[in-house]
């Protein structure tokens, strides 16, 4: 269930549900996913691009409906940032798109589709440029749409000086959203699968390996050198990562969530900075410890693991049930909503999200 994030793809509207008291906007569900769009724009079935949250769309005149609610800049780069919002008091994730904004962009709809109701038939969309490109439900358009993923301004002591890319033996930490799992959620409420669920904490992704004696350091995208007050690497000397590590000799990575002062406003409260782990990666192998070799080596290594909510979690019926279970408040400070769950096997092969809906609503 570790994908590399589709921010904008083609899928299928499976329902419209009407907004009590709402005269011209409904719901249209795309997935997991509720979206508020005007009321007879889709129809159950139809193809369309649906743009997910965290969505950085570029400066184009079809967008500039967006430019009061959504302009950003990012760096030096504008756009539009695609928030979780609510609209006479429905909750609305994401941006639901015509397929004619292909042609917005240079490419045009085969003529079959012209000739049609190209939105509801057939499943199969046809753009073309110059080459044919065959898109169908399911499709990836980020790319295709100029769309990239919002990331906020990242403070200089957690940006550090670049060594390099993310190692490819290393496995990055991104858990796909349980709205985009309708499919695979079905066939694991079937299954006899055992899961537990750990609390989502609000700061950076931090991964720490060694590797045939190389001891590294890394961000989410990045790996980093070792500079002078950088956050990463003052907390490596701190817990004395690379020294246990090294003394452990296995090829491993540790991934886990650095938090505390001067990260992500500090929600948690907590005095400096630590990091609170996740996820054991077996370099060798290329796979994910299960949950008693990833307690075992937390144990051996004398490290703190993310607050875990559930050891034998029965799934929700439903999507939705997991993302009100997704809310509530944080194991590190009462006071604050988590920003969420998330769901593994005992065995790590599966794991997913659910971000809390009232994090996000309260999100900046």
């Amino acid at each position: 269930m570790n994908t590399e994030r589709k921010l904008a793809s083609i899928r299928k509207v499976s329902s419209i549900q009407p907004i009590e008291g709402a005269d011209s906007i409904e719901i249209a569900v795309v997935d997991g996913w509720k979206v508020v769009t005007k009321k007879g724009e889709y129809v159950p079935g139809s193809l369309c691009i649906y743009c997910e949250i965290d969505s950085f769309l570029p400066i184009k005149e079809e967008f500039e409906f967006l430019r009061k609610s959504s302009y950003k800049k990012m760096g030096d780069q504008e756009g539009f940032r695609l928030r979780t919002i609510k609209l006479r008091g429905q909750v609305s994730q994401g941006l639901l798109l015509p397929l004619t904004t292909f042609q917005s962009f240079g490419y045009r709809l085969s003529p079959n589709l012209l000739n049609e109701n190209y939105a509801i038939e057939p499943d199969r969309v046809v753009i073309s440029p110059s080459d044919m490109i065959e898109l169908s439900e399911g499709s990836d358009v980020t790319e295709v749409l100029g769309i990239v993923k919002y990331e906020p301004p990242i403070p200089a002591e957690l940006s550090g000086k670049v060594k390099g890319n993310f190692p490819s033996f290393l496995r990055k930490t991104d858990e796909e959203r349980v709205q985009n799992i309708t499919k695979e959620y079905g066939e694991f409420l079937e299954s006899k699968t055992q899961f537990y669920v750990t609390e989502k904490l609000d700061g950076s992704s931090a991964t720490f390996y060694f590797n045939n004696g190389e001891f590294g350091v890394c961000s989410r995208n990045l790996e980093l050198l070792e500079t002078e007050g950088n956050t990463f690497w003052k907390v490596v000397r701190e817990m004395d990562i690379e020294n246990k590590l090294r003394n452990y000799g296995k090829n491993i990575s540790l991934q886990g969530e650095l938090i505390g002062e001067g990260i992500q406003g500090n929600p948690y409260k907590i005095k400096g900075q630590t990091v609170k782990f996740f996820n054991v990666f077996d370099i060798d192998n290329q796979e994910r410890m299960g949950l008693g070799a990833f307690l075992q080596v937390m144990d051996n290594l004398d490290l703190d693991f993310v607050p875990f909510l559930e050891t034998n979690f029965i799934l929700p019926r439903s999507i939705s049930g997991v993302l009100d279970y997704a809310e509530g408040k944080s194991k590190l400070n009462y006071e604050t909503e988590r920003e969420g769950v998330v769901v593994r096997s005992m065995d790590s092969k599966i794991s997913f999200k659910a971000i809390s809906n009232k994090f996000l609503l309260d999100e900046k």
